[in-house]
């Protein structure tokens, strides 16, 4: 009997299920993440994860060398991601599921960075590691054994990207609309602690990633996450969204959103607020949106 094919989220019963009954046929990421401590994740990760997950590191293993004008989480290359990957075991068409226990902000984006690959079988973990343990499944602390190595290979991309170029050209024709997922105090300018300068890229609207979730830190459906981004972008087509955040990381957590309400087609700006601001002659704008 074929197994389901999950592509956006999968419920804590149900990858309980699948893990029971063909624990071979999934394979688990933890991308458990605090910014303001980068080995927060991999020692909540050691203090207990679900059975059999690998884990990865945001900025080891889900980004790429910083330059210093790139952003403070560049997209990894290519063929690094597919050998890490690979190295964790994943085979050609395995479904995949992410998960942190942050909401799935770290987790959408190795969702979205494995549709980048090419590969739709990926789906987040809806409402995260406190969703599996509400669900009475239990954590464990051995990390699995050396997998065999995997023949996942890049195919092409399911997820489209844009540079600071085009956001920046794009200011004039105005054909796109920009998506910021961050708080709406950081969007406006205010509290900023993270990038060194404050503000958002001008025209950009705000939708904050977790307004996303519902109060039990699950996804809104589909219908209600439907109404509330065509509220944002009003008469732009999803393929005319650009979505971009701090790092390019949250920014994915709102292209899930988008997926699950049947909007497809928007595109990251990976570089994001920190690759824009780290160029001075970019134009900054504060406030309220638009």
């Amino acid at each position: 009997m074929p197994h389901t094919h999950y592509t956006t989220l999968i419920s804590a019963d149900n990858l309980a299920e699948r893990l029971s009954a063909a624990p071979g046929s999934v394979l688990v990421f933890d991308c458990s993440f605090d910014l303001a401590d980068p080995t927060a994740g991999e020692r909540a990760y050691a203090a207990g994860h679900i059975a059999g997950a690998h884990y990865l590191h945001l900025d080891r293993d889900l980004s790429g060398a910083k330059n210093g004008k790139n952003g403070r989480h560049p997209l990894p290359e290519r063929d690094a991601l597919v050998d890490t990957l690979a190295a964790h075991g994943l085979k050609q068409q395995q479904q995949v599921v992410a998960y942190d226990a942050q909401g799935g902000g770290y987790a959408a984006r190795l969702w979205w960075l494995l549709r980048w690959l090419g590969h739709d079988s990926v789906a987040v973990l809806d409402g995260g590691l406190q969703a599996w343990q509400g669900a009475g499944q239990q954590l464990e602390t051995a990390t699995p054994a050396a997998a065999a190595r995997g023949d996942f290979k890049a195919a092409a991309p399911l997820a489209v990207t844009v540079d600071a170029q085009h956001v920046l050209a794009n200011m004039k024709g105005g054909d796109h609309v920009v998506v910021d997922a961050r708080a709406p105090d950081r969007y406006r300018g205010e509290n900023e602690t993270i990038d060194p300068v404050a503000g958002h890229i001008p025209g950009a609207l705000n939708r904050f990633f977790r307004d996303n979730l519902t109060a039990d830190g699950r996804f809104k459906s589909a219908h209600t996450l439907r109404d509330e981004f065509t509220a944002v972008i009003g008469q732009k087509q999803p393929e005319q969204v650009v979505l971009q955040c701090g790092s390019g990381v949250t920014a994915c957590h709102n292209a899930l959103a988008m997926e699950v309400a049947g909007l497809h087609g928007p595109a990251l700006y990976a570089g994001s607020w920190s690759e824009w601001c780290a160029d001075p002659s970019r134009p900054v704008a504060t406030g309220p949106n638009p």
